[in-house]
């Protein structure tokens, strides 16, 4: 990474913290650390405990897409799944960050890098499908319940300004796949030996890939199941905090959430951005801003409980395999 990109999201990082701090401030810090509290152990336990859940299907919709790669090696994706959440959650990267640390860990178990990368290339086009899924589900509750509230808010115009930019990065993504293989290849090959080999090889797999669309539909269905197993993660979350919303009202949220985080992929981890979103529409299905804020911040308590310790035994495994 080049210096100008580090002081980019360090910026980012620093915005996005004032951000949400400044939503902590407005909704009142006593009252988020309440809400807060009031999911109790059992509580955040259950949460997380569905959440490695979430991280399985996950795991199932990338390997489904691996040729070559057996079900019982399912362990081993779930776990790369895992590394690779953790690295986007916590550490001061952009996806990009965690797209690379999920590679490393399935390079590590000797998988080969050509069925890594087109994996990886037909796992998060069929993951950004499941999600435009998603998203349009929650943009259509938005519109045909929540309209008159919504537009006084400016929340229609985002959410729809949102779904044209997934479109638009789906579509950059889908179809320029095999020109930006290409064109990699190309200049690899005048900087580094052996480079269009490596990038024919990863075409090859990819191809390999589509001509079985029993496997790209297996991780579009496992990919859609996540997102609404991890929306239904946060309904569960909230039914131990006491606040009983419509479980099709917290699918919304998450819809809009999640759209809003990805738009916002240059935000390490969306800091501030996935904070200001709940607060903005949570009390559109009468979720206080105190208990919207509180999910938010529960969600990030989440992702360091798992991704810590994730991430310390990746960093302990790369530091056996340097030394030996």
């Amino acid at each position: 990474m080049n210096r100008s990109a580090r002081i980019g999201l360090l910026v980012a990082t620093v915005v996005g913290l004032i951000v949400a701090a400044g939503a902590v401030g407005t909704v009142g810090l006593v009252q988020v650390a309440e809400a807060m509290a009031s999911i109790g152990w059992i509580g955040m336990a259950s949460f997380v405990l569905w959440s490695g859940g979430v991280l399985a299907l996950l795991g199932m919709a990338w390997v489904a897409v691996a040729p070559s790669e057996s079900a019982d090696r399912l362990w081993l994706f779930v776990w790369a799944r895992t590394t690779r959440e953790a690295a986007t959650d916590i550490l001061p990267f952009s996806q990009l960050g965690g797209l690379v640390v999920g590679a490393r860990t399935l390079a590590a178990f000797g998988v080969p890098q050509p069925v890594i990368y087109a994996s990886m290339i037909a796992d998060l086009t069929t993951e950004m499908a499941a999600q435009l899924i998603f998203t349009l589900f929650g943009v259509g509750v938005l519109l045909l319940v929540l309209t008159h509230a919504a537009v006084q808010q400016g929340l229609v115009p985002l959410a729809l300004g949102g779904v044209g930019a997934m479109v638009a990065l789906m579509l950059l993504f889908v179809f320029a796949q095999r020109p930006m293989l290409k064109l990699a290849g190309t200049l690899g090959a005048r900087l580094l030996p052996g480079s269009v080999a490596a990038m024919a090889a990863v075409r090859e797999q990819l191809d390999a890939i589509y001509r079985e669309p029993r496997r790209v539909i297996a991780a579009f269905l496992f990919n859609l199941a996540a997102w609404l197993a991890s929306a239904a993660g946060a309904w569960i979350a909230l039914w131990f905090m006491g606040s009983h919303v419509p479980l099709w009202a917290v699918l919304m949220i998450e819809a809009l959430i999640f759209t809003l985080r990805s738009v916002a992929f240059a935000i390490p981890g969306a800091i501030g951005v996935q904070e200001a979103a709940y607060v903005l529409i949570g009390p559109l299905v009468g979720l206080p801003p105190a208990t919207a804020l509180a999910l938010s911040l529960l969600k990030r308590a989440r992702d360091v409980v798992i991704a810590v310790p994730a991430l310390l035994v990746w960093q302990i495994g790369e530091y056996r395999r340097v030394v030996s």
